[in-house]
C-alpha cells in the first residue's frame, strides 16, 4: 500500500512563551520488509533558531529545535509519502516462555531490537503486582509465546473501553487498569506490563492507523490522531511481531510505524520545556490517505 500522510500538531499557549526546546519524533522511519519512506519534511511554525535532525538509539527519526523569541502558538507539520508492504501471515514458531527466557539469555547483542531493552522496568512502566496477576489468569501452560501475546490482545480488548475522556497522556498504566477504560496509549501500556510480568519483551510503537470501515462495520478506533500499539519478541526463530490490542487485531498494512521505544516516553511525538507559565492547549489532526497508481 502507498500512503500520503499529513500531520499538524498545534499548541496554544495562555501566556507567550519566551523560548523552548524540543524533540520531534513524527516522520515515519523505514523498516526492511515492511516500510519505506518515500518522501518526508517536517515544516514548523514560527522558525526555530536551532533545528538538528538525528537518528536516536533505537533508530527513529528525530528532529531537536530550539526557540529564543517570545511566540504564543507552535504549529508542527508533517507530510510524508510511505510505502507499506502487505506481510502475509506466518506460522508460530514461538517458543515457549521457559525456553523463551534460554534464548533471550543467547542473544549476546545491545543492538536497538534486542529483547533485552524490553523486559523490566522502563521509564514510564514500573512492575505492577495486580497487571501481572491479569496477565497469569490469560496465560494457560502450554501456551506460546505467541499464543499469550494474542490471549491478552484480545482480552484488553474485551475488557476496556475506549474512552477518549477517561485519561491523559500522563495516566499510568495501574490507574488505566483501574478504570478499565483510556486510550490506544493506556490499552499499550497495559499490555507491555502484562506481558514483561511473565518475562517476555514487548515494546511501545508509535505511528498512524489507516481505517476505511467496510458497509455496515464501525470505524476502527484510534484512525483521526497518532496511534499506538504493542510489539512483542516471540523469540530467535519468529522474532518481532506487532499487535494492535485497541482494535484486537495484528498489525498490518494499515498500520505506519513512526518510532519503536520501551514505552510512551522514548516515542512522543513532541515532548520539551518551554518558558512560561500559564496553561497551554493542543490539538491534532492526521489523514492517512491511500494512494491509486495511475496507469
Amino acid at each position: 500500500m502507498l500512503y500520503d500522510i499529513n500531520l499538524r500538531i498545534e499548541y496554544d499557549y495562555e501566556v507567550a512563551v519566551s523560548g523552548g526546546r524540543h524533540m520531534v519524533r513524527i516522520l515515519p522511519r523505514s523498516i526492511p520488509g515492511r516500510q519505506r519512506l518515500i518522501a518526508g519534511a517536517i515544516d514548523i511554525v514560527p522558525q526555530p533558531v536551532e533545528r538538528n535532525g538525528l537518528v536516536d538509539f533505537f533508530e527513529n527519526s528525530a528532529t531537536s529545535i530550539l526557540f529564543r523569541n517570545a511566540h504564543d502558538r507552535l504549529e508542527v507539520d508533517m507530510q510524508a509519502r510511505v510505502q507499506v508492504d502487505i506481510r502475509e501471515d506466518l506460522p508460530d514458531f514461538s517458543p515457549r516462555p521457559g525456553e523463551l527466557s534460554r534464548e533471550i539469555a543467547a542473544y549476546w547483542s545491545l543492538d536497538p531490537a534486542s529483547p533485552h531493552h524490553f523486559t523490566g522496568h522502563s521509564p514510564r512502566l514500573p512492575h505492577c503486582p495486580v497487571i501481572a496477576e491479569y496477565a497469569r489468569s490469560i496465560a494457560r501452560d502450554g501456551m506460546t509465546v505467541q499464543e499469550i501475546g494474542n490471549a491478552i490482545c484480545e482480552r484488553i480488548h474485551a475488557d476496556f473501553t475506549y474512552d477518549a475522556e477517561a485519561t491523559s497522556v500522563e495516566t499510568t498504566p495501574i490507574e488505566a487498569f483501574r478504570l478499565k477504560r483510556g486510550v490506544c496509549q493506556d490499552f499499550t501500556h497495559v499490555m507491555i506490563v502484562a506481558l514483561r510480568s511473565l518475562g517476555i519483551p514487548a515494546g511501545y510503537v508509535s505511528g498512524f492507523l489507516r481505517t476505511i470501515p467496510p458497509a455496515g462495520k464501525e470505524r476502527l478506533e484510534g484512525a483521526d490522531a497518532m496511534h499506538a500499539w504493542v510489539r512483542l519478541w516471540c523469540g530467535r526463530v519468529t522474532g518481532w511481531i506487532e499487535l494492535d490490542p485497541t482494535n484486537n487485531i495484528p498489525a498490518g498494512s494499515d498500520h505506519i510505524v513512526v518510532g519503536y521505544g520501551r514505552d510512551y516516553a522514548d516515542v512522543a511525538p513532541v515532548i520539551g520545556i518551554v518558558k512560561s507559565y500559564g496553561q497551554q492547549t493542543t490539538s491534532q489532526a492526521v489523514d492517512v490517505i491511500p494512494v491509486t497508481p495511475q496507469g
